[in-house]
């Protein structure tokens, strides 16, 4: 890409000079990839800003489906190597940032009680997402979704009016969970499993959203001078949440965007829930991405330095990862969410990253190299 006003070029890379390619668990990244390819072949995904070809996913996604449904990680690698060529993602301004997001596990129920106050909504019937050429009347620029009403679309109440009871009395409640806090986590990774007071387990997923800009609460406890940038993980914003209940809703309230969401079947419980791209997610290989600059199901190369176990420990992160899914606030050419799984273990790693990468893409050939 040498259009200097492009946000990103390319420069071609070897695979050999991809740091601990030759180590990475090439037949993970392969199932991940394979779930991704039954879906190209029903539909190519668009091609979005960063003009990578999503139709020219459909010969290795062909080529996959065709090849053994459990490859040995030096098949699986002869796969990427011969399908893809790799191109290091060079942003136009700044560098790689990679964070972390999980499926939260919670106690919850179908009805409220003192236990479980707090709702998780439907998606309201009259909520409708903003198309280009629908006529947008005075709604803000940055609205995304609106309500349709006598023809009009109407701003839909924000997280804080939602909170205060705006949409009480509508027969909206999906489930009951703990507290806002609760839910508001909840909403920032779009899914959750929800184990039931009455027995069995729920799983919601993301259906819809009130429409209102994202914000990053964790900025207000910046500005107020209660915590460093560098300490503003999602672990230690829940637990300020927590410990603060008086503030917390004045807090949460300042992201605007309120999530609705669906029931959805855990059809594989080792898989997460059905991302962006219309495939379950894989632990440690889906990749949310910005949806409007790269091309889903893309294979995507992740080098970063990732917190450890122990204070200061930085372990490396070199690993095949697959475009999946994406986020609100996951924005530039060079910027992934990674999905870590399911439960309070997921989150104690996805909590943590806010760390610097390096981004490869592996774009198609045009002709596969020689090879099985």
């Amino acid at each position: 890409m040498s259009d200097m006003t492009a946000p990103a070029r390319f420069r071609r890379v070897a695979f050999d000079r991809l740091a601990g390619w030759a180590r990475d668990d090439h037949a993970a990244a392969f199932s991940a990839f394979r779930r991704s390819a039954a879906r190209i072949l029903v539909a190519a995904p668009k091609t979005r800003g960063l003009a990578l070809d999503g139709d020219a996913l459909r010969a290795p996604a062909a080529a996959a489906l065709a090849a053994p449904d459990r490859p040995t990680g030096t098949d699986a690698r002869a796969f990427f190597e011969r399908w893809f060529e790799p191109r290091r993602i060079v942003p136009a301004e700044g560098g790689g940032f990679v964070t972390g997001y999980y499926e939260p596990e919670v106690k919850g129920a179908l009805k409220p009680s003192a236990a479980f106050p707090v709702p998780l909504h439907r998606r309201p019937d009259d909520l409708h997402e903003i198309k280009p050429g629908d006529e947008r009347f005075d709604l803000p620029e940055d609205l995304t979704w609106a309500v349709r009403r006598d023809g009009r679309l109407l701003p839909h109440p924000d997280r804080a009016a939602v909170m205060a009871g705006a949409l009480d009395g509508r027969g909206l409640e999906l489930a009951y969970v703990a507290s806002w806090a609760e839910a508001f986590f909840i909403h920032v990774q779009g899914s959750a499993r929800i184990r039931l007071a009455e027995g069995g387990t729920l799983r919601v997923a993301f259906a819809a959203k009130s429409g209102h800009p994202y914000f990053p609460i964790a900025r207000v406890l910046v500005e107020k001078g209660l915590m460093t940038p560098a300490e503003a993980t999602a672990d230690v914003l829940r637990a300020w949440l927590d410990a603060n209940p008086a503030e917390a809703s004045a807090v949460m309230g300042r992201n605007r965007s309120y999530i609705f969401f669906a029931e959805a079947p855990v059809q594989d419980p080792a898989l997460g829930p059905l991302a962006a791209a219309a495939v379950p997610l894989t632990p440690g290989r889906s990749l949310a991405v910005d949806r409007h600059l790269m091309t889903f199901h893309m294979p995507i190369y992740v080098e970063a330095d990732l917190p450890g176990e122990t204070p200061g420990q930085r372990l490396p992160f070199r690993r095949l990862m697959i475009a999946q899914d994406t986020g609100s606030a996951i924005l530039g050419p060079a910027r992934g969410d990674i999905f870590f799984g399911t439960g309070p273990e997921a989150f104690a790693k996805a909590a943590r990253v806010r760390h610097p990468a390096r981004f490869t893409v592996l774009v198609p050939r045009r002709e596969p190299t020689g090879g099985p």
